[in-house]
């Protein structure tokens, strides 16, 4: 049984089909950690997740922001973003099996016998494992619960880390998101800055999450998407970057988590 992490899909389905190609992957046998993001933007995000939902036993997801963003579409009734190419999935009768595939998945994962963490955006430095874990678990008993709708609508904007056990539980939920689905840089006080999207330059006061101490003494790999601008390069080989910006005209990366070889769609 062979395990593999792959970047962000977004919709690009021919590229996903190549790299389960060229390493002969087996549902029955094989499992795939998806880091998120696997619809919007690209050209066919129907296929995508139709076969996702297919090969539920094979896959496991770990929500992205375009994935919590559709999901908050689809439950608020708004219709998504034209950018992202969705029409077609929200005019199909399949939806609500979409809807239902991406809200029972995860913000992280953490499997043992790999000492890996896999999240769509990373971690805090200043969250251990299983505080992480904790926290993710949290934040799904609100997407999946009865107010999920509250928690959808309330989603968006900067809010606050710092202190997560202290805050009400929309605003606990809102930096959970925010870590685990948009973070890249991160200020002094170790604040989530959201704006800067692009290469990983300590610039500002600002610096990735992942230059921090923390990483540089840890023995546990994490494994995250999110970030095209960084091509895969993080300069630590505990911290792998897996998306490679195939939405906007780069290679899509798999990884085998078990030997460390990364493939790349051509």
């Amino acid at each position: 049984m062979a395990k593999y992490a792959i970047g962000d899909l977004q919709g690009c389905f021919k590229p996903f089909m190549q790299l389960l190609d060229i390493v002969d992957f087996n549902p029955s046998q094989d499992h795939l950690y998806l880091v998120g993001d696997v619809l919007a933007r690209g050209p066919d995000s129907q296929a995508c997740l139709e076969f996702l939902c297919q090969n539920q036993g094979a896959i496991s997801i770990t929500l992205g922001n375009h994935d919590l963003h559709f999901l908050a579409c689809a439950l608020l009734g708004k219709p998504p973003n034209p950018k992202d190419k969705l029409d077609n999935v929200f005019a199909s009768s399949k939806l609500d099996k979409y809807i239902a595939l991406l809200q029972a998945q995860p913000l992280a994962l953490f499997l043992p016998q790999l000492k890996t963490f896999v999240s769509h955006a990373g971690i805090h430095p200043d969250w251990d494992i299983k505080s992480a874990l904790n926290y993710a678990q949290f934040a799904q008993q609100c997407y999946q619960s009865s107010d999920a709708v509250h928690y959808f609508a309330n989603m968006y904007g900067a809010g606050v880390v710092k202190d997560v056990e202290n805050l009400n539980d929309q605003d606990k939920f809102k930096a959970i998101v925010n870590v685990f689905t948009r973070m890249r840089f991160l200020d002094n006080n170790g604040q989530l800055e959201l704006k800067h999207k692009g290469p990983a330059e300590i610039s500002n006061n600002l610096m990735p999450w992942f230059t921090h101490a923390r990483f540089q003494q840890d023995d546990n790999r994490y494994i995250f998407g999110h970030w095209a601008a960084l091509e895969g390069k993080t300069n630590l080989n505990n911290v792998i970057a897996l998306d490679t910006g195939c939405v906007w005209g780069g290679p899509m990366t798999l990884m085998n988590l078990t030997s460390g070889e990364r493939f790349s769609s051509k």
